[in-house]
């Protein structure tokens, strides 16, 4: 096991032992906010989720198209994709939803994520996180210490020492548990069957995806006791599955996608941009010797090839891949990245234009855009895309007030230049140096917005900063 799993393991039980010495009740809506609120501060504060706009835009589409076919939900739906490449997806408190790179890089088509992600919002939508919780009385306080031992003892490295802890303590005596588990996967896969069959997607996805996850063996966890799995039973669940589906035909009045979110494309943008260089580079090869002419696979080659630094051979796949999807935005995108990365803005400009129409590609074009002009000296139009960016999402591009900072240094405004840097460096949780350029900003700064967004920032940062002094004191 990775130490990422027995991070999750740890995590859910300590919210386990947490609710079983306080609550002897189900946990209420408040509560279970609450957890996920702490929840979601670890997982951010690890830089554990994936920031790829493209991917994450197809996730948060997916999931909400499904969601459009649900009753009022009690929590708002959150979609986060784990960066790591590992075959699994999840629902945590509070309907936030994961699903690991691994897993959409495994999958052949966008029926098989939205089975497995109508599958997660089925577990939030039936509050099984909350049960577990509850359920969590039946297991002795011992019980729930083995585990964690032997998630500690895994997470540093004994992962077969961690397993023998876990299955030692939990082993004895707790079937009820472990039915209660899989009596959860079966009502989250007919629910989630039920969604599908009213979406865009064919709920015939569903089966694929498990056909996957069985024939991949879990990357090597199958060995773990079922009821310390994600999702446990797959082979009885892909039978019950297709005892649901037995004889199911697609009506002729289903509903057409509205949007191609180019699944093919996604998944190989993110071997391409996140993978292992070496494996997909064998992969990448192995698979453009069978099919010459895919787009998608000389997209990701390309991508690999970039990161290697081998900057011309990047070029002439990524020139391939538009050869055959003449004018795709997603090959130009990267282009115009890479001509940035060899040292030509202008290049890059060339190829950056037109997609204002495009929300997703074309925040991320502006992006490159305002790093082609500052590289060409021409700070205003630079300062002008890199302003609009921050307004629109400054979570998703931090360094566009990096940037922000190199242009006000240009222009002799250190005041603005600090200013830009704390507020970088606090959205890379590096608090200790958001404080340092925040404190010396106010030391110049004039206009009152920029002073009070400063002080506000540096407020939170501080009272951060003793929280956690005070946690380790």
């Amino acid at each position: 096991m990775k130490p990422i799993k027995h991070f999750f393991i740890f995590l859910f039980f300590v919210l386990f032992l947490s609710f079983t010495v306080n609550s002897s009740l189900a946990i209420s809506i408040p509560e279970e906010k609450e957890i996920a609120k702490e929840f979601m501060k670890m997982i951010k504060k690890r830089q554990m989720i994936l920031n790829d706009p493209i991917a994450n835009h197809m996730v948060n589409q997916i999931g909400n198209h499904i969601l459009s076919f649900l009753p009022p939900q009690p929590f708002d739906y959150s979609f986060y994709i784990v960066d790591e490449d590992i075959f699994n997806a999840f629902a945590s408190p509070a309907a936030n939803i994961f699903v690991y790179r691994g897993l959409i890089t495994s999958l052949d088509s966008i029926d098989e994520l939205a089975g497995i992600i109508a599958h997660e919002i089925a577990h939030a939508a039936s509050r099984h996180v909350s049960e577990s919780i509850d359920r969590s009385k039946y297991v002795s306080i011992g019980s729930l210490a083995g585990i964690l031992a032997g998630a500690i003892i895994g997470s540093q490295g004994g992962a077969d020492a961690g397993a023998a802890v876990i299955q030692g303590s939990m082993a004895l005596g707790h079937t009820a548990m472990l039915a209660f588990t899989r009596e959860n996967e079966t009502e989250a896969d007919e629910k989630g069957i039920m969604f599908l069959k009213r979406s865009c997607y064919s709920p015939e996805g569903l089966i694929d995806g498990l056909m996957v996850i069985k024939d991949s063996d879990f990357r090597g966890i199958e060995s773990i006791p079922d009821y310390i799995k994600t999702h446990p039973g797959t082979g009885s669940r892909i039978a019950h599955v297709e005892t649901i589906l037995s004889g199911y035909t697609q009506p002729g009045e289903k509903l057409i996608c509205k949007e191609d979110l180019r699944f093919e494309m996604v998944k190989y943008r993110l071997l391409g941009l996140y993978s292992d260089i070496e494996q997909t580079f064998n992969k990448l090869t192995h698979e453009l010797k069978k099919d010459p002419s895919n787009a998608s696979i000389h997209y990701g080659m390309g991508l690999i090839y970039a990161r290697k630094f081998m900057r011309k051979k990047a070029l002439f796949h990524l020139k391939k891949s538009l050869s055959i999807n003449i004018f795709d935005s997603m090959i130009l995108l990267e282009l115009g990245r890479i001509y940035l990365e060899d040292g030509q803005p202008q290049k890059a400009l060339n190829v950056l234009n037109g997609f204002e129409s495009e929300p997703v590609i074309g925040l991320m074009a502006n992006f490159h855009q305002g790093i082609a002009h500052l590289k060409l000296g021409n700070l205003t139009k630079a300062k002008n895309l890199f302003s609009a960016i921050i307004d629109k999402a400054p979570s998703l591009y931090p360094k566009a007030y990096y940037n922000m900072a190199n242009i006000m240094s240009l222009e002799k405004k250190p005041g603005l230049s600090h200013y830009y840097l704390g507020l970088y460096y606090s959205e890379l949780n590096n608090n200790k140096n958001a404080i340092l350029h925040l404190n010396k900003a106010l030391e110049t700064l004039s206009k009152k917005q920029d002073i009070i967004k400063a002080k506000t920032v540096l407020e939170k940062l501080t009272k951060e900063s003793q929280k956690r002094g005070n946690q380790r004191s």
